[in-house]
């Protein structure tokens, strides 16, 4: 909401595509933000609006849109008092490309468009305004904001204060909370249901709705040549992650499988937001993204919680203690970090790994320093591809994160699952 607040402040703003996946809340939060913070709202839904999807295929002469605009709103769209809400924008791909017009002729109107992205990514027969938009991802909920979303808020600040004798006092607390969001994770119906009703079982039925809903919009928008292998690797993700090496392999898909059979498949599912690539590097030296390996990479799931649901995780596992982060062979754990670390701005995840199988799980970029992040599912530190790591590259700042408590050695920071959001602040760079 801040991030848009500042948008509407902004001189020479664009017009503004949300990004993410189906579900995580784009729709609300457009409408939330039109009701507190414009005096008018029109919404146009070219999902279930036949009239405005025909209206947008005559022309895109802005003049005349806007005419039309204002006969289905029932009053007249007034520059900035009014908020332009184009939602399910992929159903017309006329409108799309209207964006890259107001922004030329009619700059001075307010206009948030969003949609599935897999409409948005790959629509056809017009052209994507290029240059005209600005964009904002959303994702799901993050750990800090499932604790509050759960009334929790009193944890989520200790941790940002790095009151660390308050933390461990109530590490138990924290866990307890770490464990609910690995199975819930941070779709926001499913929150909302949890948060209301503490009911895991329930939890587990939203999740696969979900989970349904990605799969009809896969037939829906995909050609029909290629929803197959999008389904199919889909469906292969939760294997690949359960692997001890996590890279991601074409045949773990389907026997047989080759990379060029299947990348197009797979960019749809990463233009989506449904996954997550993390390639590996090549060399931890800066500029990071020059040493950037294009053939190997992770998957990961948008959201963990619909991660347990394509597993089957049951939740009585939660009961069994920490353990439940070992589960798939840390993949719960990875998952995890890598979820949080998707929604701190500015930060490019990847991963290093070498022939004989020493890996570090993640590698960011803190200030002119190149980071690696080891993911440990359990409070046993030891990690043998992070003193492999540390010895060959003699990193300035290193991070292991587990369920132990925070403490810093020299160079090496451990920080909790738990408070892995604040690194930036815990991280002096």
């Amino acid at each position: 909401m801040q991030e848009l607040i500042d948008w509407k402040k902004k001189d020479g703003k664009k017009p503004l595509i949300i990004q993410g996946a189906r579900q995580i809340g784009k729709t609300w939060l457009m409408k939330e933000f039109g009701r507190l913070h414009y005096e008018r709202t029109i919404y146009i839904n070219f999902d279930e609006n036949a009239t405005m999807r025909d209206y947008f295929k005559i022309d895109l002469d802005v003049k005349r849109l806007l005419t039309g605009l204002d006969l289905e709103a029932g009053f007249k769209i007034e520059s900035r008092s009014t908020l332009i809400i184009f939602d399910e924008i992929q159903e017309c791909p006329q409108a799309l490309t209207s964006l890259k017009y107001f922004n030329e002729n009619a700059p001075q109107y307010d206009i948030v468009a969003a949609g599935s992205m897999l409409g948005v990514a790959h629509h056809s027969g017009t052209g994507f305004p290029v240059g005209k938009v600005e964009f904002l991802n959303l994702y799901p909920l993050s750990f800090e904001e499932f604790a509050q979303a759960l009334g929790q808020e009193r944890f989520i600040e200790s941790a940002r204060r790095k009151e660390f004798g308050v933390i461990s006092g109530f590490k138990e607390k924290y866990l307890d909370l770490l464990r609910k969001y690995c199975y819930v994770g941070g779709m926001p119906e499913v929150v909302q249901h949890f948060a209301d009703n503490s009911d895991f079982n329930a939890v587990r039925e939203i999740q696969k709705q979900i989970i349904e809903s990605f799969e009809l919009d896969f037939s829906k928008h995909i050609p029909a040549n290629t929803v197959t292998k999008v389904s199919l690797i889909w469906k292969s993700i939760s294997t690949q992650l359960s692997k001890e090496n996590k890279k991601f392999i074409y045949g773990i898909v389907k026997h047989g499988a080759r990379a060029k059979e299947y990348e197009t498949a797979l960019s749809w599912l990463s233009d989506c937001g449904l996954i997550y690539k993390v390639h590996k590097i090549k060399k931890p030296a800066l500029p990071i993204a020059a040493y950037e390996d294009f053939d190997a990479f992770k998957v990961f799931i948008v959201d963990i919680g619909l991660l347990g649901a394509l597993t089957n995780l049951d939740a009585a596992t939660i009961l069994k203690g920490n353990s439940f982060f070992d589960e798939y062979k840390g993949a719960i754990a990875e998952q995890y970090v890598l979820q949080q670390l998707k929604t701190l701005k500015n930060l490019p995840v990847f991963y290093w790994s070498k022939s004989n199988g020493t890996e570090i799980d993640f590698i960011i970029q803190l200030g002119s320093n190149i980071v690696p992040v080891e993911v440990k599912s359990s409070i046993n530190l030891r990690a043998k591809s992070l003193s492999f790591y540390r010895e060959e590259f003699n990193p300035k700042i290193s991070i292991r994160t587990s369920t132990a408590d925070y403490k810093q050695t020299e160079d090496l920071y451990d920080i909790p699952l738990y408070m892995i959001e604040e690194l930036r602040a815990l991280v002096e760079t």
